[in-house]
């Protein structure tokens, strides 16, 4: 009997060698090769082999991917609706023009929040929760939308103003200075690769200030205030007041592409402040394709394009629509115009009637 049992284990086939990523393919080319297919078409890739889909969901092809340049700036969007308690939230890939939803954060909607992306990671920091402010921040791990409890702030805030200089998060403003503590952490900064906030030192003559917007330029977070514009230069460590020219145009949310500050003014138009010129001036080649942003618009910087959302009613009773365009920015005359060329303008998304868009974000994925 043993040895016929000898005989039977001798007798059995040896395991199947591991599977390749790409039959015939050494691993390492077949690597660079997949992570060089688009953001968008993961998910069909992921279900060819197991081998594949296991790739997909490591850091070894985040990291082969940044390596080749290949990352993909994806737009992120928050988005309150009257029929849900919690924001909603998607994802834009510009080559599909839809949004495709992503997972909301397992906690009750905050209010005031602010908004950074370093790498792959996008935070939202703090805002407030039955009106009074907290210090919580989440993170979303965009690689696979799965949201995170990030460390907390030292104080809580709301309508704060945040920025990402040198791969660390700046957050200034949004809370009362009514102690020490809250004095000596007006401005705070994070740092991913530690996971500890750190306190900023501000001048008191700025901590009365509460944010309505912010972007990064050169260095320096500028920060659209009630009373004044600020900036706080990360690399520098100082602060500064903003100049009355780009402080009096900078209205409502904005971004910076190729160093220009966009935004919309008060006849509903997009346009752009150049520092060197310390000077508002109209995009143009844009206005017969765009409609005039009297209630405002979200912008965003995406791959070095002008990503600019806006709602527009809907064709029922019940429903408004969400519009997305892509404007390719940065031309200027000899005399200092700026000209901009729209790629593509289209609805993007179907919504309850009432929604509002809360903000937008473009991570590195």
């Amino acid at each position: 009997m043993s040895t016929s049992i000898a005989t039977e284990d001798q007798a059995s086939p040896p395991p199947p060698p591991p599977q390749n990523l790409i039959p015939s393919l050494p691993d390492d080319v077949a690597l660079n090769c997949l992570a060089r297919v688009p953001r968008s078409h993961h998910p069909i890739l992921s279900v060819v082999s197991k081998p594949i889909h296991s790739l997909l969901s490591s850091s070894l092809f985040f990291t082969a991917r940044s390596l080749l340049h290949s990352t993909q700036s994806i737009l992120y969007i928050s988005l309150r609706s009257p029929l849900s308690p919690s924001f909603l939230w998607f994802s834009l890939y510009t080559n599909t023009r839809s949004l495709a939803p992503v997972p909301p954060i397992p906690s009750p909607s905050t209010i005031g929040a602010s908004y950074a992306a370093v790498g792959p990671t996008l935070y939202v920091i703090g805002g407030s929760i039955n009106d009074v402010p907290t210090s919580q921040v989440w993170a979303l791990d965009c690689l696979f939308n799965t949201w995170q409890p990030a460390p907390n702030m030292r104080v809580g805030r709301e309508f704060s103003a945040a920025g990402v200089v040198d791969g660390k998060v700046y957050v200034m403003g949004g809370c009362v200075t009514d102690s020490w503590a809250r004095s000596a952490h007006w401005a705070e900064t994070f740092d991913p690769s530690v996971g500890k906030w750190e306190p900023v030192p501000s001048p008191v003559q700025i901590q009365d200030k509460w944010m309505h917007a912010s972007v990064v330029m050169d260095g320096k977070i500028y920060a659209m205030a009630d009373r004044g514009g600020i900036a706080y230069d990360a690399r520098e460590k100082s602060w500064e007041c903003v100049e009355g020219e780009m402080d009096y145009g900078w209205r409502g949310r904005a971004c910076v592409v190729d160093d220009v500050l966009y935004c919309y003014d008060y006849l509903g138009k997009i346009r752009g402040f150049q520092s060197r010129e310390s000077a508002w001036r109209e995009l143009k080649g844009v206005e017969s394709e765009l409609p005039r942003f009297l209630c405002g618009a979200t912008m965003a910087n995406v791959g070095g394009k002008l990503m600019v959302l806006w709602e527009e009613k809907g064709n029922g009773r019940k429903e408004m629509e969400i519009w997305c365009a892509e404007i390719g920015v940065g031309k200027k005359s000899e005399n200092g115009e700026l000209w901009g060329k729209i790629g593509w303008v289209e609805k993007v998304r179907t919504v309850p009637k009432g929604s509002s868009i809360v903000h937008c974000l473009a991570v590195e994925v």
